[in-house]
């Protein structure tokens, strides 16, 4: 068999590669980047179930773990605390376990081209090829939370404008994040005043001083799986966050990252195999802008349920109308 390249070191491109490896395959593994820094990850059921699945035990078993969420979804609604099992991880941290168990294995490799190469980043020399559902920002930063609070405790609180999540990470510490509908001129001011129209903001000790605005609305890549020919004669699959991003409320991007991963190893499996590369690629594309659609539909109804006001109002036309533009290049180079 031809080696596959494995370009980039995420979840889904590692997890691809060891999956590869399981199967006899021959893999080219690029040289990690910088570090972009920590990333914390919340990962609950089917993330940990999928990830144990794949890689075995021992990936998270010092992760900070949690065992509890409240949440308070709309106006005039009450708060529920109920159990729900959780790791937060970082998310560096972990692609770098990744990398030693798959350096742990032996990656036999007698050269020749690759026949796929799987990345979750652009093609040199492509295009933007992705379709944006909305406009909407993630606030991230981190803050101290107050003594004596709850650390085993993730709390998801509405307002107005947004949600806010807050998520300790161990040691006294916690992530805060917030959702709003468009770009932001001030994101530290801008949380602070979520947190402080929000029941959540009560455990903190005081706001994030630093805080991120992330583009964070729903991404679908056009074209996640490009075929070899003569000119190009190793194929593309795009993985990971680089082939569909989720709306971060939903919990399971690192699922579906790594289910990307899954697909595309069965895809260069099935090409080894004799299987007709125009089909498998064609099945790939067709699989994510499936989940892709149904995805927005899970957004558009539980939006839709929490903010009435106007500023909503675009993210869910959008989502609404999202799964009918999916296969056609509406947002590409857009502002998300």
């Amino acid at each position: 068999m031809s080696p596959v390249a494995i370009s980039g070191s995420g979840l889904a491109e590692l997890t691809c590669a060891w999956l590869l490896l399981g199967r006899g395959h021959r893999i080219r593994l690029v040289a990690p980047g910088p570090g972009a820094g920590p990333r914390p990850l919340l990962l609950t059921g089917p993330t940990l179930e999928l990830l144990r699945s794949v890689w075995g035990d021992g990936l998270l078993d010092d992760a900070w773990e949690l065992t509890h969420r409240r949440v308070r979804w709309g106006d005039g609604a009450r708060p529920t605390r109920f159990a729900q099992a959780g790791r937060v991880v970082d998310g560096a941290l972990l692609a770098a376990r990744m990398r030693e168990r798959l350096g742990a294995r032996p990656t036999p490799d007698t050269g020749g081209p690759a026949r796929w190469r799987v990345t979750a980043q652009a093609v040199d020399g492509a295009p933007p090829a992705h379709h944006a559902v909305g406009r909407r920002r993630l606030l991230a930063g981190t803050a101290p939370l107050r003594e004596g609070r709850d650390e085993r405790t993730a709390v998801l609180d509405t307002t107005g404008l947004g949600w806010v999540q807050i998520t300790p990470l161990g040691a006294g510490d916690c992530l805060v994040q917030a959702m709003v509908p468009g770009p932001v001129e001030d994101p530290a001011g801008l949380l602070a005043r979520l947190l402080a129209e929000s029941a959540a903001g009560d455990v903190l000790r005081r706001p994030p001083g630093t805080v991120a605005a992330i583009p964070a609305a729903p991404r679908l890549h056009l074209a996640p799986a490009l075929e070899p020919t003569n000119e190009s004669p190793s194929g593309v699959l795009t993985v990971g966050a680089g082939a569909i991003r989720y709306d971060p409320l939903s919990g399971t991007g690192t699922a579906q990252a790594l289910r990307t991963a899954v697909l595309a190893a069965a895809v260069i499996d099935a090409d080894a195999g004799g299987t007709p590369v125009a089909a498998l690629c064609r099945h790939y594309t067709a699989r994510l802008r499936a989940a892709f659609a149904e995805h927005l539909a899970a957004c558009a109804e539980l939006y839709c349920s929490a903010f009435a006001s106007s500023a909503w109002q675009d993210e869910l036309d959008a989502a609404r109308l999202g799964p009918r533009t999916a296969g056609r290049p509406v947002g590409v180079g857009g502002p998300a």
